[in-house]
This record gives C-alpha cells, structure tokens and sequence, in this order.
C-alpha cells in the first residue's frame, strides 16, 4: 500500500511537496495508518487530536493514546478537550452537529496561529461509499452523490482512493496499535447501520463493489463539472441581479431543455425543498410566493424574483478597529513583520493606506474595486460572474472598506490600491474564518 500511496500523493497532490501539515487524529485505524505513511513520506506534520468528552474514561484514553503515538514518532501533537452535549445544547443541534462545528473550528485556529498549509483527514473509500447511500436515501442531486471531495479548500483527503480493507491490511502488516472507538458499534446512527449491517451484504453479492463505485464516482463528478460549466452560461441568459434580489426570466427559461433541472441548480442552497412547488410558480398567477427558512420566491408577471426574508441584515454596516471580531464574521487584524503568501481567508495591507476605523458590509449592486494584481477597476457583478460564485454564494460575501474604498472582498480578493510595496512601513495582517 506505501508504494500506491506514494503514486498517488505524486499524481493527486504533488503540492503538498515541502508544506507543513497537520493530520486529525483520532487514534483509529484509519488516522493512525495516515501518520504512518506521511511520516514514510518524510513529511513535516503534526497530529490534532479532540476529545469530545463524550465517552468518558475511553474519550481520554484516546487522547493519552495519541500523544504517546506523536512522542514515539518524534512528531508536535495538539489535544483540546470540548464540552460537546454544552455547546449541542447552547446552540440547539446534535451532538454530531456539535462536534464537527467544534472539530473544524478548532482546527483552522491551529492551521492559522502555527502556519500549517494544508489539514488531512483519514477518510476512505469505504467513507465515500457510505456517504453515497446516506445522501441517496434523503434524496438529493448529483453534488450530494459525487462523494467526499478529494481537496477542499485546505482540508485534503489522500486515503479517499484506498479501502477499509487495504488500511487494514497494511496496518496488520506493519504491527501498528490503534484505539477502537465503541460507539462504531452502535447501530443507533444511519452511518453504523450502513457500515455493519447493509454494505457488507452488497460487498458479498458483488466482489468488485468498491471499484466499480469508484468508476460511477469519476463519471458523476465529470457530469456534474459538465453542469455547472453549462448552468454558468445558463445564469448569464436568464438572470439579472438587482440591488437586493435576484431575477429569473421566465419566458427565456421556458425555451430552454430540462427547465426543472436549470431551475434545480439556479436556486439549490437557498433551502428550498418542495421542488415542484418551485418549478409550478412558472406558470402561477403573478404574487405567488413560496418560502425557505432564509429567502422568498415570487411570481412577479414574467420573473421569478428571490430575495431574503431578512433584507436589512444586509444593510447593516459594523465598525472595525485593529482588533480581532468574532460579529457578523470572524475577522482578525494584527502586525506582521513580514509579507507572507496571500490566500483567499488571509491578505497583508499596507497599514498606512487605512483609515481605521474600518467599515464592513455586504456588497451592493454597483460596487466596484481594483482586483489584486489589476491596474482597471472591476464591477463585482462582473467579478463574481468571472470567478463562477453562484447565487446563494454572492449573498454572503462581506466587504472590508476604508474610506468607502473596498480594500478586501472577504474570501475572494484584495484590492491591489492596498497592497504592501517596498516603501510600507507598517504590514497589517488580516485574517478570515468561518
């Protein structure tokens, strides 16, 4: 298997060559033989371990148990322990819910605060093959049945090609230890029953399951790249953005093949469910509306228009001093020393260039900035467009202004009149995470 994983970190993630990385260890199977082979890799890395508090003196037992595996490999290691059935309760989700929202949170302080490039997680394909039949038994699209993403964002998946069986294998045959997590057993989540009751059948009626998945997955992943290349040019003939909402033209929809389904992929993510209430309101009396818990859908003469329910959160303007803010985002702004390599969630300013304090806000029709790297100025209309941002994305993007001038467009890009040149005398770092 060392030798396949080494193939594949060379033909899927040659960038991950020289970088520092940080691995979410849980002390099972799948994290330990992780760390094996990156180690193997002689990569530089770290472990990340959480103690959830969720089962007692075995949660600990996991913990001392990975700190022991990073001492033993000469290897930095991170453990938080969470209060999770708290936070679940505070905020009124599942404990599931709780722990990933605590989980990733956690992890991208560490990404940022120790300057890890990228965090890898130990899912496999048996991982993606349970994330098939979860999603397809709550009905879903195409994106929900092209599996667990090899890369996202910084969160990389090298084991997503090698089965439970294979990890298995290689960690009998190398004589590794591991911790066995005891609510695996339970049956009482749809993911255990999936994973010891039915997959295991269909595994002994079809021998080469596993692969012949793995075919069906690159053959959706490329139909579904297919489809939002050609939902793209789609958005640009049938919808006009206003200062607040969003405009379907209904007679230029109608005239194209599959309206449902363009309609499906124009306004998936704005929690809309009853879909053939939506694609009714085509033909509806003018003033029909349907509702999601975040925006509404309008029937409006020959336009289907979507707005949000709460339209003045949008207008809402905060003040920002240099200081960190976890309100309406998490944002930080700090000296640096030096300018380090821009990203998408983190920029470096010339400090002398800004008027603290500074304002945020969502952007607006006619909004326009200097992209990085750019002498013209740029509508962000037209920007969005160009980058691809489909429709409920666009509506969550904040603005970091100075002086009415954007000097960052959050996540996406900086403006270039704010950036760090050779006469800067002062270098901000600004920091963004979800």
């Amino acid at each position: 298997m060392l030798n396949h994983f080494k193939k594949n970190i060379g033909t899927d993630f040659s960038f991950l060559k020289g970088k520092k990385l940080l691995i979410a260890c849980s002390g099972g199977l799948d994290s330990v033989v992780l760390t094996h082979l990156m180690k193997n890799l002689n990569s530089e890395i770290a472990l990340a371990h959480c103690n959830f508090s969720l089962r007692g003196k075995e949660s600990d037992g996991d913990e001392m148990f990975v700190i022991g595996l990073a001492k033993n490999m000469q290897i930095p290691v991170f453990a938080e322990t969470f209060d999770t059935k708290k936070y679940a309760k505070e905020h009124k989700i599942s404990t599931q819910m709780a722990a990933r929202d605590l989980r990733y949170a956690w992890f991208d302080e560490i990404l940022k605060d120790f300057k890890f490039d990228y965090l890898l997680t130990a899912h496999h394909l048996d991982d993606t093959l349970e994330t098939f039949f979860i999603n397809l038994s709550r009905g879903t699209g195409l994106t929900g049945l092209a599996g667990i993403p090899k890369k996202n964002n910084k969160i990389i998946r090298p084991l997503l090609n090698f089965s439970r069986e294979e990890i298995l294998k290689y960690a009998e045959e190398n004589n590794l230890k591991w911790r066995e997590d005891s609510s695996n057993l339970k049956t009482d989540y749809l993911r255990n029953k999936l994973r010891l009751e039915v997959l295991p059948q269909f595994k002994e009626t079809n021998e080469t399951l596993l692969k012949n998945f793995q075919k069906t997955q690159r053959n959706i992943q490329a139909s579904q790249n297919l489809i939002e290349d050609y939902t793209a040019l789609v958005y640009n003939l049938v919808v006009s953005e206003a200062v607040d909402s969003y405009k379907i033209n209904i007679p230029k929809i109608k005239e194209l093949p599959h309206t449902d389904a363009l309609l499906y992929e124009l306004l998936n993510g704005f929690g809309f469910t009853e879909w053939e209430d939506v694609s009714n309101l085509l033909d509806a009396q003018t003033g029909k509306q349907l509702f999601s818990k975040t925006h509404r859908l309008i029937k409006n003469r020959e336009e289907l228009v979507l707005t949000e329910i709460d339209l003045e959160k949008r207008n809402d303007e905060f003040l920002v001093s240099e200081e960190e803010i976890t309100s309406p985002i998490n944002l930080k702004i700090e000296p640096s020393k030096y300018i380090g390599e821009t990203e998408k969630n983190l920029i470096y300013v010339a400090s002398e260039k800004l008027n603290f304090p500074l304002k945020l806000r969502k952007w607006k029709r006619g909004d326009s900035f200097q992209p990085f790297g750019m002498k013209g100025k740029k509508k962000l209309s037209k920007f969005f467009k160009d980058e691809k941002i489909p429709l409920n994305e666009k509506e969550k993007i904040w603005l970091l202004l100075s002086d009415e001038k954007i000097v960052w467009v959050i996540g996406h890009r900086m403006d270039d009149r704010f950036k760090v040149t050779e006469n800067t005398k002062r270098i901000l770092k600004i920091t963004f995470w979800n």
